[in-house]
């Protein structure tokens, strides 16, 4: 790598289309949020000849002009496409948020992917860069995805990018560090005042040859003496980390032998094991100088991307079913198969309506043809299940905020389709004659509550259709209609995920919300037996209201509801009325006795009562019943119930004893702790769930971002007094 001459092949002013799924590269760019993903996805832009000189497209924008929430919050908010073009070969580059609140884009670009590029500062941590990044590389691990790593930011005072590639080694290389080594060094220049050497070329260890790009265009030179004393130790090292890679099990045998290996050799192997995903190379990159349109290591990146990575033949599609759940051979990357694509993104274009990113697996997608849309699978967060033809607009192809027509989309490769009405992210598209599912990936579930409310009567008019769009738009988001609380409550997954939503409801659908504060859903029941008479007589002129009942209220175990027993005898209360009773009875129980909650786990006894042959009626035993009630709850003190969550917390062990101390001041009890593999444990705890409305932004301060968790509905309890008495005052 790094031998090659290669020649961009612009895209500027067109889109580019692959004729071959071999032609296409699929890469994700992955890493913490500052790491310079944009900024690299930008500069490889500008060496493959997409951008001009001065880093813009056509219309003066950059490649990443996506959404003003982007530029006023100035972090990346959602995963965006930019392809270009190189050495015949269409790359499309898929950048992703940094931040834990927008992991859900994450899941989306590597789903669209087929390698992964982790890019990681020079200026962070190691603590930031295991937090941020080690759960992501073992999801593609576990996948066997293609990684490799790439360091931006070398000219931040102090960096070594030496002792930076052996962080790298130690937290991503596993049992095998050596299956993480730098493929170059960088090359530094004259010390400036402040005594930093900036970087100014690489120097690459398999070619030994030195790699300027200090003028903005890279140039080739061989090293000196100095130069080759420096690399011979990392060459060696490097060297024998692709041997043992190497399919050829003889060939460590005779390098350990004395004999050379040719640097052809060398780089097929190596393109191999990357290809594998069983070889991780480190690289270095920076944006070109001024007036120079390479930057640092970027012709060496997109070698690496077209040499090592994979195309998409390589990588093993989905698993898809028919809708209905029955099996199907599985599919191929063949331009020529059934259709089978899938939407990873979902946004709302102001002039053409809903777009839709599509990941072409099987078959050719072309514009104006009616596919079949099928959804399943998310219906607990607002997304109801779907199947339904629907005739596609126009392919484009994404850069900045152009929109560049395509002619089809083959296998392999992606593309933006326009007028898909009811398609959401994560649904298949297909044939509308021979419809399948593919198989959904995995989404975090969404555990902090924002609860809304229309800010004005026209809000409150258009606040379901945007809702409605909203989700759609973000399958990791979760909508709730609580009929305990009269809530309407966006599920988040953190606080900039929050702001994100309500910036989108005001600025793109026009519905303007106040966030209010979230209401658990709290529950009521008698603490002893008590009785209660309801009476209900008027007269006034013409029929009255007549009735009068005496019944008795016991609690029962939780869990037991509320039952109704008739004991009436002697025809106090009329059979017809009977019912009346129950019904005014379990009204007023789910609006509560004491603090406006419902009530449960209570036996309520009818004893007795008084009819009038006239005035008597069903609204009226109603009212009695109601009124029997409450005043049976007056008599005895009643309890507030709150619900309690099974929490289960995935930590890395060290973070163990702070979680384990954390939830026990939430008042949960921990009731165990499991093994999750190495340097991982599972904290096991019951905790009310009034104390973790905001634990997914707590747990992230405690494990300093490298915590997960779940949680699970497990039982009402009773609230401690003092708790239970603050609510009933607010009440």
């Amino acid at each position: 790598m790094g031998d090659k001459a290669n020649t961009a092949a612009g895209a500027a002013g067109r889109a580019l289309t692959a004729d071959r799924p071999t032609a296409v590269r699929n890469v994700v760019l992955v890493g913490h949020s500052g790491s310079g993903k944009t900024t690299l996805v930008e500069a490889l832009a500008q060496t493959a000849g997409a951008l001009n000189r001065a880093g813009r497209v056509e219309d003066g924008g950059t490649v990443s002009d996506y959404d003003e929430i982007e530029h006023r919050q100035h972090r990346s908010v959602q995963l965006s496409l930019v392809p270009v073009g190189w050495d015949g070969y269409k790359i499309n580059l898929l950048d992703t948020p940094g931040y834990a609140d927008f992991v859900g884009e994450l899941r989306a670009g590597l789903r669209a992917a087929d390698a992964a590029l982790f890019v990681v500062s020079a200026a962070q941590e190691a603590d930031a860069i295991a937090a941020s990044t080690r759960m992501i590389w073992e999801e593609c691990a576990a996948v066997g995805m293609p990684r490799a790593i790439v360091v931006t930011h070398l000219d931040t005072a102090r960096t070594d990018f030496g002792e930076l590639t052996a962080v790298c080694a130690s937290l991503f290389g596993g049992d095998d560090p050596d299956a993480v080594l730098p493929l170059y060094l960088p090359v530094r220049g004259a010390e400036g005042a402040d005594g930093h050497a900036p970087a100014t070329g690489l120097v690459g260890l398999l070619s030994e040859r030195i790699f300027d790009y200090s003028t903005g265009v890279r140039q080739e030179n061989p090293p000196d003496e100095g130069q080759r004393e420096l690399i011979a130790e990392a060459r060696a090292r490097l060297i024998e980390g692709i041997i043992a890679e190497s399919e050829d099990e003889t060939l460590m045998d005779r390098y350990l032998g004395g004999e050379s290996v040719d640097v052809k050799t060398l780089v097929d192997d190596l393109e191999k094991a990357v290809a594998r995903g069983t070889f991780h190379p480190v690289l270095a990159a920076a944006p070109a100088a001024d007036g120079g349109t390479q930057g640092l290591g970027t012709l060496e990146l997109l070698e690496l991307i077209t040499g090592g990575f994979p195309s998409p033949l390589e990588h093993e599609p989905p698993a898809v079913t028919t809708p209905d759940g029955q099996p199907r051979p599985p599919i191929t990357c063949d331009p020529e198969g059934p259709l089978v694509a899938e939407v990873v993104k979902t946004a709302a274009d102001p002039y053409v309506g809903r777009v839709s990113l599509v990941r072409v697996f099987s078959g050719t997608l072309r514009p104006d043809e009616t596919v079949h849309v099928s959804g399943h699978g998310l219906a607990d967060r607002g997304h109801e299940d779907h199947d339904v033809d629907e005739r596609i607009g126009g392919l484009t192809s994404p850069f900045g905020k152009q929109q560049r027509p395509m002619a089809h989309c083959i296998a392999g490769d992606l593309a933006c389709v326009a007028r898909l009405g009811r398609a959401e992210t994560g649904d298949t598209i297909s044939a509308k004659d021979d419809p399948l599912l593919i198989e959904p990936w995995s989404m975090p579930e969404p555990l902090l509550p924002l609860a809304v409310e229309a800010h004005s009567k026209a809000d409150e008019d258009r606040l379901s259709q945007g809702l409605g769009r909203l989700v759609a738009e973000d399958p990791t988001l979760r909508l709730e209609q609580n009929q305990d609380t009269r809530q309407v409550v966006l599920w988040c997954l953190g606080e900039a995920h929050q702001d994100v939503v309500l910036e989108r409801l005001r600025g793109r659908y026009g519905v303007q919300v106040d966030a209010v504060p979230y209401k658990v859903s709290l529950r009521e029941t008698f603490g002893g037996a008590a009785a209660g008479r309801g009476r209900h007589v008027k007269q006034s002129g013409g029929h009255g209201q007549f009735a009068i009942c005496e019944i008795e209220v016991e609690p029962l175990p939780p869990g037991s509801g509320i039952e109704f027993v008739d004991k009436v005898v002697g025809g106090a209360v009329p059979r017809q009325f009977i019912p009346s009773v129950e019904k005014g009875v379990r009204a007023q129980a789910a609006r509560g006795v004491a603090a406006g909650y419902p009530l449960v786990d209570i036996r309520v006894t009818l004893k007795d009562g008084k009819a009038h042959s006239v005035d008597s009626s069903d609204a009226a035993f109603q009212t009695a019943g109601a009124l029997a009630l409450r005043e049976a709850a007056a008599e005895v003190a009643v309890h507030l119930l709150e619900p309690v969550a099974e929490v289960q917390v995935l930590v890395p062990d060290e973070y163990v004893g702070p979680v384990m101390s954390d939830l026990s001041g939430r008042r949960g009890r921990v009731v165990g702790t499991d093994q999750a593999g190495p340097g991982r444990t599972v904290v096991r705890a019951e905790v009310p769930e009034i104390e973790i409305g905001r634990y997914a932004i707590d747990l992230r301060s405690v494990s300093h971002g490298t915590g997960r968790f779940d949680r699970t509905y497990a039982r009402h309890e009773p609230m401690p007094s003092h708790l239970a008495d603050k609510v009933r005052e607010q009440a």
